[in-house]
Order: structure tokens, then sequence, then C-alpha cells
């Protein structure tokens, strides 16, 4: 996808370079339907596949009637596990070698209720949905297990990767003053995008290609390419813009091959678009987790100990591991800790990334319990938060990279007026309300990986910036055209950004919070490398108006060239390609090693195995944050009203401090959300989820979300990226959730530890 910038001001005025406070040049698309999403490409000749799906949790299909769906009007195929031609097992997102065993997308054997079991492609929509309510699915059923609390579950599979240890926190523990020991519950959470998920797959000959809504295209092309056993190249993935992902558009699904094998089948284009019920279950939410956290500490609140027990559900035939220590271990200083973690198989899908996975739920567990220990000794929640604060990772045993958390707390607090809160719950009311005030941290960790970029200076001096990479709302078409015009001197609206293209450089994964850092990396080295190639030409070329001048540099700013001393002549670009005859100059480059081979550069892309570690080399490398949350709870219902939020951020140098707070305020509403509304619901006779539909699972809307103040103090940060950015993306949801509790515990004296925090469990 192209999209052009749009003047939102002067290029002297410094909204338009890195830093800036550029509005998002995408919006206008969006807000006018100039957009076309993925699954919006009309194609001649395009069919319609309609997935069904099981209506048990565990069995066997006994046989599957597709007689009244194949004799419907319009229906084309009616696909089964019998009549599909296998696929290669593909493999996985670290690029582990997959087992030598075929894949087929609908399943015999089921293993949860909503499961891919048929799908029928017909002329239209309407006809392929007729038809497929004609499917008649017989199974041999058994006993689910439902969730965690489900008796057959058991302890569940240790994690022994999810093992850290240090010190003898047992016996620390038994000898503290001061002990703390609580079990933080959260359950099943689902992203609920407004887009569906869905694709349309077509093919010519060998060549694949598939528009669908993606977090990774270079990834899922790979995943394409080894089902269906193509060379990389010959599947291209089309991603032009996102209608929300939140960790769930990163990999190809089982619904995405059932499409192009249909497409294959048929040998037409095939549109398939999961229902809102199917989204609950043709990809795995947040898994729902169970901790228990406890705290050591003598009579100053000074930590001695921190023991914690951690559990997630996963599937009955995959595996998703939500690290739960992972905040636990690195946000206060303890001499001795303890962690550990099981995962339990439940009759579910397989769990997936969430916003924030690991250290979301983690931050719960630990930032309740802190202020659970603050109670206790008998001291401001924030108080025993400084007390406690790390010098340096306490885990890796290396120095923060940065770590601003200090001046966020003192940020924060400043702005919220914290000095004024009376510290006994249920001391501060407002007629009927009362009103809580509370405090969390929060983390994130800096993943970094490779880049690349290509760059083109054209004739006429306008400049074209192309990447794999995407943009699902969070900015990236905007802060790589400003990271090109700063680097090559030009008006960011002369800057013309393709994305969401797999032909196109490669780029990894947008996940993690990490695509920014990446590509403004790769970005910034292949404009300095067509800078580099335009100046030389400028001073070698004996055509140059420069070349008389024998300087060995010149200035490039505002779109024209000239001497630094300001000697000689002052040309645009277009003139100076004139001059010499050239009509572009193009420079690719990306910021892996130099030695990198082949294979590496296409694991780099294509896997996450490249990516590098945050604690690799001296430095631990995170974002931090500090929430300050007012709720107001009504003593007679029950019910909670968040009512101000400020926050504190270190994301390092911001890009686009604009789109950056846009991005974190949408982080606090998620957390908002999971502290108060978000919950699926399973219905413990068959296991399925009961609310899968955007009435009854709830989100927050504009009526239950208050102003909200952000504010950076982060620094530039040289050993997180190129340009000394941090992750934004998910950092601010991480410890709403325990914010909100906290303050609904100074609130009303009662501490709720199972999300979400509702008026049932207040009353």
């Amino acid at each position: 996808m192209t999209v052009h910038m749009k003047r939102h001001g002067d290029a002297s005025d410094g909204t338009q370079a890195v830093g800036g406070r550029l509005s998002r040049v995408d919006g206008p698309a969006k807000i006018t339907g100039a957009a076309k999403y993925a699954v919006e490409q009309q194609l001649d000749g395009l069919a319609y596949a309609v997935l069904v799906e099981s209506t048990i949790a565990a069995g066997k299909v006994r046989s599957i009637d597709t007689d009244a769906a194949q004799a419907a009007p319009g229906v084309l195929k009616v696909l089964t596990p019998d009549n599909m031609p296998p696929l290669k097992t593909a493999s996985d997102w670290l690029g582990t070698p997959p087992p030598d065993a075929p894949y087929c997308p609908l399943a015999r054997d089921i293993t949860f209720s909503g499961q891919h079991v048929a799908a029928v492609v017909a002329e239209t929509f309407e006809q392929a949905v007729a038809a497929a309510a004609l499917v008649r699915v017989s199974y041999d059923e058994v006993p689910a297990i439902v969730d965690l609390s489900d008796a057959k579950a058991g302890d569940g599979i240790p994690i022994d990767a999810m093992t850290k240890e240090w010190g003898d926190a047992a016996t620390a523990f038994a000898a503290a003053p001061i002990r703390i020991c609580a079990a933080y519950n959260t359950p099943r959470e689902y992203q609920a995008p407004m887009e569906p998920h869905g694709l349309i797959a077509r093919w010519e000959g060998d060549q694949l290609t598939v528009w669908e809504p993606s977090q990774w295209l270079d990834g899922m092309a790979r995943t394409y390419a080894e089902w269906f056993g193509v060379p990389f190249e010959n599947v291209r993935l089309v991603s032009p813009y996102i209608g929300g992902g939140f960790g769930s558009k990163a990999l190809a699904l089982g619904h995405g091959a059932v499409a192009a094998l249909a497409a294959r089948m048929l040998d037409r284009p095939v549109r398939l678009v999961m229902t809102r019920p199917q989204t609950f279950t043709g990809y795995g939410g947040r898994a729902a987790t169970r901790q228990t956290v406890t705290i050591g500490a003598d009579a100053d609140g000074i930590i001695q100990s921190i023991v914690h027990r951690g559990v997630n559900e996963t599937s009955i035939d995959g595996m998703w591991v939500e690290p739960l220590g992972s905040t636990t271990s690195i946000m206060y200083q303890t001499p001795n800790f303890s962690s550990r973690q099981n995962v339990v198989r439940v009759n579910s899908v397989v769990p997936g990334a969430m916003r924030a996975p690991g250290e979301n739920p983690s931050a719960f567990g630990i930032e309740c319990a802190i202020d659970e220990l603050a109670y206790e000794v008998g001291i401001d929640p924030l108080e025993i938060r400084l007390r406690n604060y790390a010098e340096e990772d306490p885990h890796a045993k290396k120095a923060w990279s940065t770590r601003q958390l200090r001046e966020a707390y003192a940020a924060g607090a400043e702005r919220f007026g914290w000095s004024k809160r009376s510290p006994q719950p249920r001391s501060m009311r407002d007629g009927n309300q009362l009103i809580g005030w509370g405090v969390a941290a929060g983390t994130y960790p800096v993943r970094r990986a490779y880049g690349e970029a290509m760059v083109r200076i054209l004739a006429d001096g306008s400049v074209e910036v192309e990447s794999s990479s995407i943009d699902m709302g969070q900015g990236t078409y905007t802060i790589l055209a400003q990271t090109a015009a700063e680097t090559l001197g030009v008006p960011a609206d002369n800057v013309v950004v393709k994305l969401g293209d797999s032909r196109f450089a490669r780029a990894g994964v947008a996940g993690g919070s990490r695509l920014a850092g990446v590509m403004t990396g790769a970005v910034h080295k292949a404009a300095s490398a067509a800078l580099d190639e335009l100046v030389g030409l400028a001073i070698s070329d004996p055509r140059s108006p420069f070349h008389a001048l024998q300087a060995n540099t010149l200035v490039v700013a505002n779109g024209r060239i000239a001497s630094p001393r300001g000697e000689g002549p002052e040309v645009s670009i277009a003139e100076l390609l004139a001059s010499v005859g050239r009509d572009r100059i193009e420079a690719k480059r990306d910021t892996m090693p130099a030695n990198s081979t082949a294979e590496e550069r296409y694991k780099n892309y294509t896997t996450i195995a490249m990516a590098l570690p945050h604690t690799e080399g001296d430095y631990s490398r995170y974002s931090w944050c500090a929430h300050f949350i007012e709720v107001r709870v009504d003593e007679d219902f029950g019910t909670v009203r968040v009512s101000r939020v400020v926050s504190a951020l270190d994301s390092g140098r911001l890009y686009n401090p604009k789109l950056a707070e846009s991005q974190w305020k949408g982080g606090i509403i998620m957390g908002i959300g999971q502290a108060l509304l978000e919950e699926g619901i399973v219905d413990r006779r068959h296991g399925r989820i009961v609310n899968n539909n955007l009435a009854d699972y709830l989100v927050p809307t504009n009526a239950d979300i208050p102003d909200i103040e952000v504010i950076s103090v982060g620094i530039p940060d040289p050993h997180s990226s190129a340009l000394g950015g941090k992750g934004v993306g998910e950092l601010a949801i991480v410890g709403v959730a325990p914010a909100i509790a906290n303050a609904v515990f100074h609130a009303t004296g009662k501490r709720i530890r199972d999300l979400p925090i509702t008026l049932e469990k207040l009353i």
C-alpha cells in the first residue's frame, strides 16, 4: 500500500522531522472511507467460503453429511477432512523444523468447541452461509476439561525454562517479620479487533497471492509456502491496512489454509472471513492465569524474599506459555527469589499473544501484592515501591540501559496530586461514591531485531520508502516518512511510504513493540546510503554544478543542495539529478551484521529465531511506566468507574510524541477493560464460550473512559535502538489493572484478586 504525505505544517516547523508531532498520514484515508482493507479487494471470479465448526469440545467426528449442502444453490465445493488434499506441516514461528506429517486444517479429532471441521464454498456469501447450515456432523463425545478450575485439569506441566531462582527464598520468607501471601487470577481475554480475521487467496499457476490483514507478512508467507510446498518467493502477502490486531494477526492460521486450498482446488480466488463468534475460537486470546505471590519483608517494608508460583492454561494439542514471572523477577530488589510455572492442558484453542503477553498478568500479581505489603507495613504504596527500587536488573545482574521509573513516579505523583491522598481505606468519598486512589508500575522488554528498507530519491526530488512492514494504526507510515525526511534533508510531505506487501524489502513481525525501533534504524541506514550517493554524485560528476568547487561535502536541506560555506550554486535535488543524467538514486540496506548469510537473513525476517535478547551484552533493556488512577465506587450498588488517569512513561526517545501518546492511551483503555469488563465465560457443560460476540464480551466504550493524561519521562537510549527509542505499544497496558484493583481497595477496603472487578465481587 502506498501512502502519500499530506502537509500538516511547514517543513521547517519541526513537526516533520523525527520527534515531531506530525499527524498520522493514513488518517484521512481511513476517516473518509478511501482506505481499502485486504478482504475488500474486488477480483474477477471471486468465490466465498464459510467455515463449519464443531459443537463439542472433546471427542471425534463420526461422520459428516454434506449431501444437502452440496445440492444447495450456488455451492461449488464442500470441504471435509475426507476430501481435502493434505498439506505439509509448517515450522513454527521460531523456525523449528516441523514433524514429517501431513497437516489438515479441518479436524477429525476434536479438542475444543468451535474447531474447524468443514467448509462450504459457493458463488455468493449468502449461498455459502445457507449451505453451511445444512452440513450435519455426528460426534463421539468424551468429557472435556473446561478450564483451570476443572477437577480433571490436574497440576499441569512444569516449564523449566520459566524457573528463576537466587538466594533461599523459602527460608527468608519464613524468617521475615512481615509476610504477604495471596493468589491472583486473570480470566481468558480476547483481542476482539474490529476487523475480523479473513483473507482472499488466488493462485496463478504455482504463484499464490494472499490479501490478508497481517502483522507479519514475511512470516506468514513462509508458512503458506511450507504448507503448499512452493518456494517462498512464490507467495505474496498483501496487507494494506489492518483494523486492529493486538497480537492476533501475526501468524497464518487454519482458516487461511482452508481458503488457499479451496482456491487451488477450484482454480479461482476464494474469500473467507470469520464471523464474530468464530474469532473467539479461530485463534487464541490471552490464556487464563493463576498466580500465588508471597513477599517477606522487614518492619520497614524492605523486601527480603519473593516466592512466585504461576500457572496458565494451554490447549490439549498445542503449547502456549504466558511468562508469569517476567515482571515479578525484575520490578523490585530482593536478595532471595523463586519463580516457577506450570501449564495446564484444557479443551481450548491454543492461546496466543495479546497486548503485553506475560508482563501484563505478571504485573497484576506483583503490583497487587506490593500494595498489600504497603498496607500491612503501614506505609504509602508509592513509598514502598521507592524503598525497594531495583537499581540494576535483579535477575540478569546487569545495569539498566535506561530506567526512568523514579522520574515516572515523581512526575505522575505530582500531576495526580498523590500527596493529598488520605491513606485509610474508605476515607475519601463524594456523597454515596467511595473514592479510591491506586498506583502501580509496569514494564515491557525492548525486543530487538534486524530490518531492511529500500529508499529511492526520484527525478522530481521526491523520495520513496519501501518495506514489507505494516501499519495497524501505530503510525509506521508516518514515522518512516519522518525518518527518511530528516536523514535526506527533504520535507516529509515529499516522501511516499509503501508498506504492506511482501514483495518489498523484508521486515520482521510487528509485535513485541519492536517494529518502530527496527524499521527507523533500517530506513535511516538506507536513506544515509542514498544521501551519500547523492552528495558523491554532486561532488564528483563532471556534469554537476558543484564539480568545480572541489568540496568534500555538501549540505542537503529542504530538498535543496548547497555548499556548507554558502559558496557556489544552490540547486534542488531534482535539478542536480537532471544535470548528471540520473532519474533516481536507490539504496537498499539492512541492519544485519555484514557477514550474514542469505539463510540468516531469511530466518531473521520469517522467524523470531534471530531476535536479539533484551539482556544481550552489558545492559538490560526495558520500557517503564507508573499509573496513578482514581476510581469511584457506588456504595449502594458496587459499580466501579475509573474517573481519572495520570500515567508517566519511559519509552526512550519518541519518534513521534503524538502517535506515542495515542498508543499509550490505547493501552490504558485496554487495561481499564481488562480490570473491569473483559472475561471469556465458559459454559462448563459443553466447554463453549458463551459471550462470543461484542454485545456480551464487554470492552470499554467512550462512556467508560475518563480523560487520560500521559507524560513522557524517557531519554534517548542508544543501547536499545539506532535512534534511541524503546517500546511504546504494549507498555502502557502493563500495570493498569493492578492500579485499578489497588484503587478499589483504597475506596472500599475490599481486596479483589480476581479479574474482572465486578459489582457482585464487591457487594
